[in-house]
């Protein structure tokens, strides 16, 4: 559904199909659940660790990434879900792909936050 609204109106209406977007993905997915989580964690640890400010926006920035990957993944999944209950070769692939994406974002972090703290 289209967004009418201009200006502030506009950024807070935004704001809060973003907040629906979230609830919705909590309820609805553990992984999200899960991702959340170890953000929660890692984040004051990315905070507090003693690395420069570049190595520091990258911890901070995989642990994010991991949530858009995923936060992305679960929308496709949706769209493919919506279509129909039928098993469909390209719903699969579809499917699929959005997970490598996932574990494609999980490897990169794991590897950045790797090579910064050892």
């Amino acid at each position: 559904m289209k967004n009418h609204h201009q200006g502030w109106r506009r950024l807070i209406s935004a704001a809060n199909y973003s907040k629906q977007g979230f609830i919705s993905s909590w309820h609805s997915e553990a992984a999200i659940r899960q991702e959340i989580m170890a953000l929660l964690v890692l984040l004051p640890f990315a905070l507090w660790v003693d690395v420069s400010a570049i190595e520091r926006a990258l911890l901070v920035l995989t642990l994010l990434l991991v949530l858009v990957v995923e936060l992305l993944n679960t929308g496709l999944e949706a769209v493919v879900d919506r279509i129909g209950p039928d098993y469909h070769e390209l719903s699969g692939k579809a499917k699929d792909i959005g997970s490598a994406a996932v574990l494609t974002m999980l490897v990169a972090a794991v590897s950045v936050w790797f090579i910064i703290l050892f």
